[in-house]
């Protein structure tokens, strides 16, 4: 990597040299404000040929983001909050909305990241080689449209919304865990968590779960969560859920499951290990102390969790922090 740039200047040029054939060129130039160096934009090279870019803005002025990037290169954009506009020439642009995502992939020319991030926006890309992209889906390139043979040198072009479990996996990798001395493993972590789930194989909605169609049923599998949530000390039996929401079992148990890609107590489970993680990371409660906030009966019982879900024990994980 090659970094070029002079102190007070707004823009730097970074070169990844990627196998003997090409370059990669990012320039980035940041619209600062003078009333507020709020903007954050953070670079996470997770491999040779992908790199995510993180983009938050509280303050109270848009952010300007600007990168060259090769067209042998995908992006991926995600915006979590507010909106970002991509412009393209003086008279097209393109808007992502919260909550939204938008694919560019065009062999033929490249396609400059010129993006305006509305105020108090949260915004990912990723840029990742095609060679890059191939090797992590070379089993199954022939269910992602612009892999397969008869489309992998034509341009492609994809808007979605992201469910709710590829928005908390953003948000996670947004956030980060900087009291991580494992901080660069648990973003390549999320990194590949994303891919796996954006391109991940999903039936047809209205095949898988019909009855989510209406907006009613959707909002009592939400109020189903909250309950989990709220209730994880003692948490309430899929019956007592169920009955709360206005929901046969079956209809809750298949909803949940489609809504945030796991069952209702998976769900529990990995809510209770993250808070419990975040606690740790807290260091003001000891171990038998979480223990007890999260629900469970024996210090022994919550540490034999923790382990299955980290690989490593309570006190282990507080001590690679430091």
């Amino acid at each position: 990597m090659i970094l070029s740039g002079y102190s007070g200047l707004k823009s730097i040029e970074i070169v990844y040299l990627i196998g003997p054939y090409f370059k990669y060129h990012c320039s980035i130039c940041l619209q600062i404000s003078t009333e507020n160096n709020d903007e954050m934009t953070s670079n996470y090279p997770v491999q040779n040929g992908f790199e995510i870019t993180t983009l938050k803005c509280p303050g109270n002025n848009p952010l300007e983001y600007k990168k060259s990037v090769h067209q042998d290169f995908i992006q991926l954009h995600f915006c979590i909050k507010g909106e970002g506009t991509l412009h393209y020439g003086p008279h097209y642009s393109r808007t992502v909305m919260a909550q939204h995502s938008m694919l560019l992939y065009n062999p033929d020319q490249q396609l400059p990241i010129d993006l305006i991030l509305s105020n108090g926006g949260e915004y990912l890309i990723f840029v990742v080689s095609i060679q890059e992209f191939h090797s992590f889906f070379s089993q199954v390139a022939g269910l992602i449209p612009f892999l397969n043979e008869e489309n992998r040198h034509k341009k492609y072009y994809l808007e979605k919304e992201l469910t709710p479990a590829e928005v908390l996996v953003l948000k996670q990798l947004l956030e980060g865990d900087p009291n991580n001395a494992m901080q660069d493993l648990y973003q390549r972590g999320k990194a590949y968590e994303i891919l796996s789930l954006y391109f991940g194989k999903k039936e047809d909605a209205s095949k898988a779960c019909p009855f989510l169609d209406s907006e009613e049923n959707v909002e009592k599998i939400k109020h189903a969560k909250q309950l989990v949530i709220n209730n994880i000390t003692e948490p309430p039996t899929l019956q007592e859920i169920a009955d709360d929401v206005g929901l046969t079992v079956a209809k809750l148990k298949e909803g949940f499951k489609h809504i945030y890609g796991e069952s209702v107590f998976n769900f529990l489970f990995d809510y209770k290990m993250e808070y419990a993680r975040k606690l740790l990371v807290g260091r003001q409660f000891n171990v038998a102390e979480i223990s007890h906030q999260i629900g469970y009966s024996t210090p022994s019982h919550f540490i034999h969790a923790f382990k299955k879900k980290y690989g490593t024990t309570p006190k282990q994980y507080v001590l690679s922090l430091t």
